[in-house]
């Protein structure tokens, strides 16, 4: 996302909006000025003065660390949306902060279709639903939910696993993967597991391809956040 680059210029924003011009020095004869000093709720920056740019540089530099986070609507006091709005309130017209929105929508455009494709389709329905409260004109919000569609008719098998009993292999998850693998090879079905790390996804295949020793499995391994396997059935050919 191009987060190094943009954090060097908002910096180097910061920099110039915090130099402070030489005060004016008031010639003999002048008139004494007369200052009153506001209270907080009276004042308000402009974007284009040095203490509003400052602010917009904090907003935008907290903004690409939220989204880099995936605070992205968010908890609701500290997410990328929220600081990239208030931003394009003072500077309509800010390019960071527009694409920061268009950066959102497109990663929960990547996360609905990670859900999809382990068939999680009620979550990538809320992802999607995300996606256009953010941006509903966006281009590629439409061929997304028709992916999901065409994912939810698909007519594969899908199996979840609790990630704590994955990670300490007990039996019952050698069972399950014993039976997905018998599934595999009863529908000659092609398999997805999505794993959270290398060494653990190349765990499942193996303990699967113990269990239908002699049958050769044929599928890949993903790596996401959540550990799962997706059984693609064979497409009819009549």
């Amino acid at each position: 996302m191009r987060l190094p680059l943009l954090i060097f210029l908002l910096l180097t924003l910061v920099s110039c909006a915090t130099e402070t011009p030489e005060p004016a020095v008031a010639t003999e004869g002048d008139e004494p000025m007369q200052i009153r000093t506001l209270s907080a709720a009276e004042v308000v920056e402009g974007a284009s003065t040095p203490t509003g740019q400052r602010m917009i540089a904090d907003l935008l530099f907290a903004g690409l660390q939220a989204l880099d986070a995936d605070r992205l609507l968010t908890p609701i006091d500290d997410n990328a949306h929220a600081r990239f709005q208030r931003v394009l309130a003072y500077d309509p017209d800010n390019e960071i902060a527009l694409q920061g929105l268009q950066d959102i929508v497109a990663r929960y455009l990547e996360l609905a279709g990670e859900a999809s494709r382990q068939g999680l389709f009620d979550e990538a329905d809320v992802l999607l639903d995300r996606a256009r409260f953010v941006d509903d004109e966006h281009p590629a919000i439409e061929p997304a939910a028709q992916a999901l569609l065409t994912e939810r008719n698909s007519g594969d098998l899908f199996f979840e696993f609790d990630g704590r009993e994955l990670t300490r292999q007990t039996d019952a998850v050698r069972a399950q993967l014993a039976d997905v693998a018998e599934q595999a090879r009863k529908h000659n079905a092609f398999f997805l597991i999505t794993a959270p790390n290398d060494d653990l996804g190349r765990w499942m295949f193996g303990v699967m391809r113990e269990a239908v020793a002699g049958y050769r499995l044929r599928g890949n391994i993903e790596l996401a956040s959540r550990a799962s396997i997706r059984l693609r059935m064979p497409q009819d050919t009549d």
